[in-house]
């Protein structure tokens, strides 16, 4: 079988874990638990196998180009991290790992219904963004030792700030009283927002053409609705989503029953976003930044260049350096530091797919 059938076993694997996951949250079955934590580590393995298939036979192109270049300098350059859709298979792997040592670590299921989720809607975005899942050549920005390091450490931290965003957006819901708390309102708009946008980019991808559907949906992002030639289409486009987040709003209390009767409880879930983000943080610190900056040296003759995806990691680094110092030293717990987790996470997705999407600059090869 070929590295793309293994990444498909593994989506689908990532899918129905998700929605087992949402079962046990329901019905508290311990089997169906176990069910959930076996389809997990399966898609996990198989998207290993996939992951060593196909850097391996990046390997044998890189080779086949680069006849001359010596064995580690080869496998280095082929390692599968070089476009946006081998980056995100990364970064889905990578979270499913966090997640599945902290469940064994802990003990807690429960907190797979709210990672889960996040594998499954990048899995979704990859199918909905036209994205090539092709191997191509390295371009020479990318034509370098940095390459594996640097993405290799970045996206273990963004992994390790997804497992915290899953685990502070479960804290808000169970310390949640009203929902005209402040909290909470914050919490489901931001919930309602990324979903309607995730839909709104498959109306985009279902509007295109086979042909267009072969480019990145960066030059079509949101046209068919919110950015649309037609006014109407705007108009029922605000329409429907400040309907559908008032709906979140609505009813997204009740999840907080759910999660009541589960083994979870407000002081685990804020050590387990503690702990993920200090596992993450000194990641992406030496990975995204201090890697990347000497990478950005040797291939651009600076350090530094203000360049969209730059700005926005140092926008996101000082997110959850914040979020390090208020706990620290000022002390601080609960909600205000899970809200932290949750803007910090949210940073992270503009910093990665936000910018590829809307803004351009020397990271746009990553869009590819």
């Amino acid at each position: 079988m070929t590295s793309q059938t293994f990444f498909n076993i593994s989506a689908g694997a990532y899918i129905a874990a998700m929605v087992i996951y949402i079962i046990y949250l329901v019905t508290r079955n311990r089997t169906v638990g176990i069910t959930a934590t076996t389809v997990t580590i399966f898609g996990f393995v198989s998207q290993t196998i996939a992951f060593l298939s196909r850097w391996s036979h990046s390997y044998d192109f890189w080779v086949r180009s680069n006849p001359a270049s010596g064995f580690i300098e080869s496998l280095l350059r082929a390692a599968p991290l070089r476009n946006l859709y081998e980056s995100l298979i990364f970064f889905v792997w990578s979270i499913i790992l966090i997640h599945l040592v902290i469940e064994f670590k802990y003990k807690v299921r429960s907190l797979g219904a709210f990672v889960t989720p996040i594998a499954a809607l990048v899995l979704l975005f990859i199918d909905i963004s036209g994205t090539s899942k092709e191997i191509q050549p390295l371009m020479p920005a990318l034509q370098s030792n940095w390459l594996l390091f640097h993405v290799l450490l970045a996206f273990l931290g963004y992994a390790a700030f997804g497992v915290s965003f899953g685990a502070a957006a479960a804290y808000i819901v169970m310390i949640t009283e009203s929902k005209k708390e402040k909290t909470y309102i914050f919490w489901s708009i931001i919930i309602g927002i990324f979903i309607v946008v995730l839909i709104a980019m498959g109306i985009d991808f279902m509007s295109l053409s086979s042909a267009e559907r072969s480019e990145l949906i960066q030059s079509h992002f949101l046209k068919a609705t919110f950015r649309s030639e037609s006014g109407g289409v705007v108009a029922i486009s605000w329409a429907i989503s400040i309907a559908f987040v008032l709906a979140v709003w609505q009813f997204g209390l009740g999840l907080k029953k759910v999660l009541s009767s589960l083994s979870l409880t407000p002081n685990m879930l804020d050590e387990i976003t503690y702990k993920s983000i200090n596992v993450g943080f000194p990641l992406f610190t030496i990975g995204g930044l201090l890697m990347g900056a000497i990478w950005a040296n040797s291939a651009w003759g600076k350090y530094w260049s203000w360049d969209p995806k730059e700005t926005w990691s140092l926008i996101t680094w000082f997110v959850y350096a914040l979020y390090l110092h208020a706990r620290y030293v000022k002390g601080w717990r609960g909600k205000r530091v899970a809200i932290l987790a949750v803007i910090g996470f949210i940073a992270v997705i503009f910093t990665y797919l936000g910018v590829n999407l809307v803004l351009s600059g020397l990271h746009s090869y990553g869009s590819e």
